[in-house]
């Protein structure tokens, strides 16, 4: 593994961890990082009243490539949905479980948050 890779996971790491204790200053309890299936993998899985919350966390440095939030399109939306059901039926949370998808979009060291940021598709 290069350097480079090694430090866009550390940075990552950091990022990740930023948004964490953004999530637990404004009352959300984190359930796990970095949750990995076979169909994928989600940043943050957290709890926010009777809600279970998947929140994607993306990062930018420059705005080249617009901003974090947009990256998050369709394909990622599946994917997430989906390790989102594998989650809930491995820890034998019914299909009538609260969910929300959120994604937390950081830029310049500034977290901006979004509720509800898309729906369950598959």
């Amino acid at each position: 593994m290069d350097s480079k890779s090694v430090n866009k996971r550390k940075l990552g790491g950091q990022v990740e961890e930023a948004v964490s204790d953004y999530l637990l200053a404004h009352g959300f309890e984190i359930i796990e990082r970095n949750y990995r299936c076979r169909q994928g993998e989600i940043d943050i899985i957290a709890k926010e009243g009777g809600y279970y919350v998947f929140i994607e966390v993306k990062y930018r440095s420059k705005e080249d490539y617009g901003i974090p939030a947009e990256a998050v399109g369709t394909a990622k939306q599946r994917r997430i949905s989906k390790v989102a059901l594998q989650y809930l039926y491995s820890h034998n949370l019914g299909e009538d479980t609260p969910v929300r998808f959120d994604v937390a979009g950081v830029f310049q060291n500034k977290i901006t948050y979004y509720r509800n940021a898309f729906a369950f598709c598959i």
